[in-house]
């Protein structure tokens, strides 16, 4: 063993906010040279948890790239507005993997809203920035989240890392 590896502490987190994005009908960019994009965009939707809560502004979204194995790769920005009317910058990267035994559930537009999000893989890393005095602390924060399908949107629990 290396003896310059150190005994650290478990990585520990605690609840931060749960989030509906509304979502605008998809936009395909086609078959690019790295994959499929598609733009996910943001219609709306809410957020709440026990330091902050609001909506998401329109105009944001998903720049999605689709993996030839079908897997997607994320890149998100949003705009958030605290019921306060502060203005917190979202965004975050992040992966997306349905097994293939899901798939046609997933391709599915009834059924996929009814599929255990135990069954595929949707994590994120949020990062945000603000310059409210408000909500400073989240400039400084490391986040994660499980997302998971509901109709017409997606959610996420996020928590930040400790």
């Amino acid at each position: 063993m290396d003896p310059r590896i150190k005994p650290v502490a478990d990585i520990e987190t605690v609840p931060l906010f749960d989030i509906v994005v509304d979502l605008t009908p998809r936009l395909s960019f086609g078959e690019t040279p790295v994959g499929r994009r598609v733009l996910f965009g943001a219609a709306g939707g809410t957020f709440i948890g026990e330091r902050l809560r609001g909506e998401v502004l329109a105009g944001g979204g998903d720049w999605a790239l689709f993996r030839q194995n079908g897997d997607m790769a994320l890149d998100v920005r949003l705009t958030l507005r605290t019921h306060d009317d502060e203005l917190i910058y979202m965004t975050y990267g992040g992966r997306w993997i349905t097994p293939p035994e899901a798939r046609a559930e997933m391709a599915d537009p009834v059924k996929r809203y009814k599929v255990d999000p135990s069954r595929y893989y949707f994590r994120t890393q949020p990062l945000f920035e603000t310059g409210s005095t408000s909500y400073s602390w989240m400039n400084d924060i490391v986040c994660v989240g499980t997302g998971y399908l509901v109709e017409g949107a997606v959610a996420y629990k996020i928590v930040q890392v400790v």
